[in-house]
């Protein structure tokens, strides 16, 4: 294979960091804990922002008691230790993200933020070293879990200094969209597992949007807000990404597997 087409998701990463560092500083948007929604329910202030978090946990845990026994087989063993983090951090997301909208602040704020980078870093690390095979699972897992946390670190640190940059930690977010569609591409992953990955990224991409119009929506539905429809759009773009992780499995047996097969052995023949 081209060894320029191998290296494009580091050029990409490179130029991505470098116009981030040319841009400057991102602030965080100005009233961000002013949600749309304020209704109270059996006591629970911003209760839809708050309970719509749930999702969040049944995701991860169903992901984590459906694969754990397939933890160590050939079809997530590379990848296991970067899907864990991602499930793993799913379940944080719900505790993290309930607790910041019980109170919104930019102190809580950070344990809502973490579990996010955590997750975008499992994702980057699970999917990096299933493709390239040479790669250490469990070391990028930790390597890029303690680049999530810095992300966040930063922006918090440079927040209570009065000026707060969201770049590194957009940089996480973001990375995942540029980098995992471009290794798909390039190592030529199985064609359901790239379909799973593109429909993530539609329903994260439209939770992004519904955020962006949190009070506009609330206006419009009365019901629901912006804010409450990005839970629920985020929590089904990661349940399609467990949902694909879980057939991969359920199809160890089947013609599915044995394409798995091929496609493993076709990357090591391919040069590093």
């Amino acid at each position: 294979m081209n060894r320029i087409i191998i290296r494009l998701p580091l050029l990409v990463t490179c130029v991505t960091a470098l116009l981030l560092l040319i841009h400057g500083p991102i602030a965080q948007l100005p009233h961000y804990h002013a949600f749309a929604d304020q209704r109270a329910l059996f006591g629970i202030p911003h209760a839809a922002d708050f309970l719509s978090n749930v999702g969040f946990a049944v995701v991860g845990i169903w992901g984590l008691i459906s694969l754990w026994s397939f933890r160590k087989h050939p079809v997530l063993a590379r990848g296991w230790s970067g899907y864990c983090l991602f499930m793993l951090s799913l379940v944080l997301t719900a505790a993290g993200s309930s607790f910041y909208h019980l109170a919104p602040d930019n102190a809580r704020l950070v344990w809502d933020r973490l579990p996010i980078a955590l997750a975008c870093a499992g994702l980057i690390a699970a999917t990096h070293t299933e493709l390239r095979i040479d790669g250490n699972g469990r070391y990028n897992t930790i390597l890029l879990a303690l680049f999530a946390v810095i992300s966040v670190t930063w922006w918090y640190v440079t927040d209570l200094l009065g000026h707060g940059d969201l770049r590194i930690y957009l940089f996480l977010q973001g990375m995942p969209l540029l980098l995992i569609p471009l290794w798909q591409a390039i190592f030529q992953a199985p064609r359901q597992e790239r379909l799973a990955f593109g429909l993530a990224i539609f329903f994260y991409v439209m939770a992004k949007v519904a955020e962006q119009y949190d009070h506009e929506l609330f206006t419009m539905l009365g019901w629901i807000s912006g804010h409450t429809v990005k839970h629920l759009l985020a929590t089904a773009g990661a349940a399609i990404l467990v949902n694909s992780l879980i057939k991969r499995v359920s199809n160890v047996s089947s013609v599915g597997s044995e394409a798995r097969k091929s496609f493993d052995n076709n990357m090591r023949k391919l040069p590093c």
